[in-house]
């Protein structure tokens, strides 16, 4: 750990000299434990939560801490709904996407293997039938075109690498009138024990998605514990 430590602060020191954005809104960033020396549109990007602590995602007070029981009813979902899980991790948000969408389908997306292969093997149990996995890249999910009812990204959007070029891969994949829920900790609230680089705010949130092309239709700020539940519309007619 030592070693590890050394070497962090060593690259942080050398990390990429802060610069004005380029074109499209990335800047460099002193690298630190929590973010990669990179930032968009003003924002330092956070790292990934590495599938070594997937456990976290499942544990068991995660309902009390972030009632996400309480999450799947503001999305607004049909049972024949096509949806995409984006940052899916071991599937938490998947499997209930998928018992919320009985005649629809759940892609489940993740750039971790590793996480995909936990998901796997649920459906291999039989959990899930309307599930499918999707290896992602990190400058495209590699969604099915034009498909997309909704695209739901839980605390996933802010360690996103290439923010933009993610943006515009999701919302081809969306059909006309599609949404992505961006669900965050609120940047807003010191109150949430969350580290900053790990929150987002819903000014910064639409700034970001309105360059996509996509439109804030509705923010939920308080029926969850500690995030928004931000809607964003792409154009057209569903």
């Amino acid at each position: 750990m030592k070693i590890l430590a050394r070497a962090l602060a060593f690259l942080a020191f050398f990390a990429v000299p802060v610069t004005a954005a380029d074109l499209n809104g990335y800047g460099g960033t002193p690298m630190t434990f929590e973010n990669i020396g990179k930032s968009y549109m003003g924002r330092d990007i956070a790292f990934v939560m590495g599938h070594e602590a997937k456990d976290w995602l499942d544990r068991p007070d995660r309902e009390q801490e972030e009632g996400t029981s309480k999450l799947l009813p503001l999305l607004n979902l049909k049972p024949t709904d096509v949806v995409a899980d984006v940052g899916a991790g071991t599937g938490y948000f998947s499997f209930r996407l998928a018992k919320a969408v009985p005649k629809g389908k759940v892609y489940a997306e993740d750039v971790q293997r590793e996480m995909l292969d936990v998901i796997k093997a649920r459906i291999a149990k039989g959990e899930g039938n309307n599930v499918e996995t999707v290896l992602g890249g990190i400058k495209d999910p590699r969604l099915p075109k034009n498909k997309l009812d909704l695209i739901l990204l839980v605390d996933a959007y802010h360690e996103f690498s290439f923010p933009r070029e993610m943006g515009m891969a999701m919302v081809a994949a969306l059909k006309p009138g599609g949404r992505i829920a961006l669900v965050e900790y609120r940047g807003e609230d010191p109150s949430v024990p969350i580290r900053d680089h790990h929150k987002m705010t819903v000014d910064q949130a639409t700034r970001e998605m309105s360059v996509v092309g996509l439109t804030l239709v509705s923010t939920d700020s308080k029926t969850l514990p500690w995030q928004h539940v931000m809607i964003f519309q792409k154009p057209g007619t569903p």
